[in-house]
């Protein structure tokens, strides 16, 4: 007999295992709160199932959890963790330390399939998209590491992009928000820009905070460094930004790394005031972060900075992103690149 793992369960499918069972609602409740609150690792914890229940539970179910493979600390404070997922393919996730918060960045997919020519993720290709239970247990996973602190903000900025495993990833987000008790206003879901799929997001997923992977303010630069644009291009991605219904006080954050000779003209500067105004928007500038082979170079200070007071004093709030992690490979898919 196969047995079911319990975090594979969606929020409809675990009330309606435990209802199979012959067990009362109120022990799906309880079973929730173990594995998601609790971070129970296997069903010989839930101390408050009879030891008979539980040894009935394990017959036939049990709880997954990630195997950690590499768990590299930098001089700065961030963690970088190597995950095995149960067929043996793995993924990062990033632990960012920033004064009083502690902020996760996970995967979506192994590998990605958007061939971003500044991210050596999109060199690896697409393995697969991740259940939901294997996004939302990268959070359960770091958080039993840094215990007894309390991981504060989510970003699903790691491997992969969200919206291209919507399904997944919207479960993933009730999970995090409806059992572990996360708020939607700390979790942020970045993407490439998957047009259709960011009006969808409103609909069926928490209200959660929206990132945008801009990089370009031309069409034809764009197209050369994210190729998703030729598909969705500027002019329509900024449409769904500014038809996307934001909470009040909230703005959409464009990131954009900044490639130099490519992005970081005081033209480019010009044109990405003018692209974003209309749109409540905070814009996160990160300096590339080379890797071996990477196609670009990293603008010199100055020049970021440049930019940055060519935007500064508009309708929107820019920042530089610090550095973290580099002595730990912390930008994406290095990691998992090392080892093969």
């Amino acid at each position: 007999m196969t047995k079911i793992n319990l975090k594979a369960l969606s929020r409809e499918a675990l009330p309606a295992y435990i209802k199979s069972l012959g067990l009362p609602a109120f022990r799906a409740k309880q079973l929730a709160h173990w594995i998601y609150e609790r971070r129970a690792e296997d069903i010989v914890e839930l101390s408050e199932y009879s030891r008979e229940l539980r040894d009935r539970l394990a017959e036939q179910a049990y709880i997954s959890n990630l195997k950690m493979l590499d768990r590299l600390v930098s001089v700065d404070g961030t963690e970088k963790y190597l995950w095995e997922l149960q067929d043996g393919e793995t993924i990062e996730s990033v632990l960012i330390r920033d004064d009083d918060r502690l902020t996760l960045c996970i995967s979506s997919q192994v590998g990605c399939a958007l061939k971003c020519a500044f991210c050596l993720t999109g060199t690896l290709g697409l393995k697969r998209n991740l259940e939901s239970h294997e996004i939302a247990d990268q959070v359960i996973s770091a958080a039993r590491l840094v215990a007894p602190k309390t991981i504060t903000n989510i970003v699903l900025m790691g491997m992969g992009e969200p919206l291209m495993n919507f399904d997944n990833v919207v479960e993933a987000l009730w999970s995090m928000t409806d059992w572990m008790h996360i708020s939607p206003r700390r979790i942020t879901l970045s993407t490439a820009g998957i047009v259709p799929k960011i009006l969808e997001l409103t609909k069926r997923a928490p209200i959660v905070n929206l990132a945008i992977s801009l990089n370009a303010t031309t069409n034809s630069v764009r197209d050369r460094v994210m190729p998703i644009n030729r598909t969705y291009p500027l002019k329509d991605l900024l449409a769904a930004c500014r038809a996307f219904p934001l909470p009040p006080r909230r703005r959409i954050t464009f990131e954009y790394v900044l490639l130099k000779d490519v992005n970081d003209t005081p033209e480019d500067a010009k044109r990405l005031d003018e692209l974003l105004r209309g749109i409540p928007a905070k814009v996160n500038l990160i300096p590339f972060n080379p890797f071996p082979g990477a196609p670009f170079g990293r603008p010199e200070e100055h020049r970021v900075l440049a930019f940055q007071e060519r935007l500064a004093g508009k309708y929107m709030t820019v920042l530089v992103r610090k550095s973290k992690g580099q002595d730990v490979l912390a930008a994406c898919g290095q990691l998992k690149a090392a080892r093969g």
